[in-house]
């Protein structure tokens, strides 16, 4: 079987590598729990690759996601739910009625007027799916009910929060000034503080989840995706670090044989670097 351009060999792929008695035997073992995971890995494999701006890698991980598409369509086509053609005509209709500026009538919208047209046609499309699952007898999609709901719980927590903080801001539950934010996170540093002197690692860890909460709320103000920032600060201390390492090699030693002075002194060096 030849490599092609064509979604239809990649579906016949999958369908072989799922047949019993010829397919892998790995393939075939895998379910819709088992294979989440690693939907969701090459999700942020994707994004990786997109934050190192690789374009040849981000083929290949793109690749790699749609064929996690596939492989759950699979899945749900030998359960006689839907096949991959069904997920196809889902999304084609729904981007369809979503733009109804582009697709329809409705013309020459500000992004903000486009942003509350979108917003306004999701929650007609939640309330329809409802109807539906109920007229059939069907359970309801979450049990999260609510201005909240809708927020995937297995996304990243920065993601997540920042999911919740934009949906409650939908309703008013929002500050209007970063700085009131900025504030907020003070009024955090110092309940954290509080709780290391009291002991007890569930208030610490609770103090601090608030704090983490209160920073990715003062990133969303700020207009920065608290996700990115952090992964761009991964990145910067791994570089940092590995220059510390490096410079330690050099004088044949090991970031366990220097002290802390030592190796503040040569991060700072690397600080100096990068500046310049």
């Amino acid at each position: 079987m030849d490599a092609s351009r064509d979604i239809a060999r990649l579906i016949e792929i999958m369908a072989a590598l799922r047949t019993p008695g010829t397919g892998c035997p790995w393939d075939l073992e895998q379910t819709f729990a088992t294979i989440a995971p690693y939907t969701l890995e090459e999700a942020f494999e994707v994004a990786d690759a997109i934050a190192r701006a690789d374009m040849p890698d981000l083929k290949d991980e793109l690749g790699d996601l749609l064929l996690q598409v596939v492989f759950h369509a699979r899945m749900a086509e030998e359960e006689g739910a839907f096949d991959f053609g069904a997920v196809v005509e889902a999304i084609t209709a729904k981007l369809i009625r979503r733009h109804p500026h582009v697709f329809g009538t409705a013309r020459d919208l500000s992004p903000d007027e486009v942003k509350g047209l979108w917003a306004q046609i999701k929650a007609e499309e939640k309330r329809e799916r409802a109807a539906a699952r109920a007229a059939a007898g069907l359970p309801e999609e979450t049990t999260q009910k609510g201005t909240l709901a809708g927020v995937p719980l297995p996304l990243p927590a920065l993601t997540r929060a920042l999911k919740l903080q934009e949906k409650a801001s939908r309703v008013g539950f929002d500050w209007n000034d970063a700085r009131q934010v900025l504030a907020k996170i003070r009024e955090e540093t110092e309940e954290v503080a509080e709780a290391l002197d009291a002991g007890g690692t569930a208030a610490i860890r609770d103090e601090i989840g608030d704090l983490l909460f209160a920073v990715v709320n003062l990133a969303r103000h700020a207009g920065v995706d608290p996700e990115a920032a952090l992964r761009g600060t991964n990145d910067k201390f791994t570089r940092r670090f590995g220059h510390v390492e490096d410079e330690l090699a050099a004088a044949g030693r090991a970031p366990g044989q220097a002290s802390l002075d030592e190796m503040e002194a040569l991060w700072q060096a690397a600080k100096l670097k990068e500046r310049a």
